[in-house]
């Protein structure tokens, strides 16, 4: 299991550092279809897994290549850190099947927006 965790890691910090989505659009579905994680156990994992290496050695790159506006990173880390603790909150407290679904409904709703508009 570590292993594959790893991998899935591994895989979402390349994506993420390549073309700058969230880590958890690859980690929360793959804990849950390969690691068998629910939906509750693979979104808190994925936020603590996230949380050192994302915010350090990928922007830090970015940085170097003059391609970070801090201020507005520091206004977007403002709103996460309010936002992930509301948003955590409610989260916890969510049926699995409707947490499932409504992580479901944002990724296509992304989808469609970044493919046709």
């Amino acid at each position: 299991m570590y292993i594959l965790a790893v991998l899935i890691g591994l895989s979402a910090g390349a994506l993420g550092g390549l073309i700058g989505i969230g880590g958890g659009v690859l980690i929360i579905p793959l804990l849950t279809m390969v690691l068998k994680f629910d939906q509750h156990l693979a979104q808190g994992t994925s936020l603590a897994a996230m949380v050192p290496p994302i915010g350090i050695l990928a922007a830090y790159m970015y940085y170097r290549a003059g391609h970070v506006n801090i201020p507005v990173a520091l206004c977007i880390a403002l709103g996460f850190l309010v936002g992930g603790f509301l948003g955590a909150k409610v989260a916890v407290l969510a049926n699995e099947v409707l947490l499932q679904k409504l992580f479901g409904v944002a990724l296509l709703l992304i989808a469609v927006k970044m493919i046709f508009f």
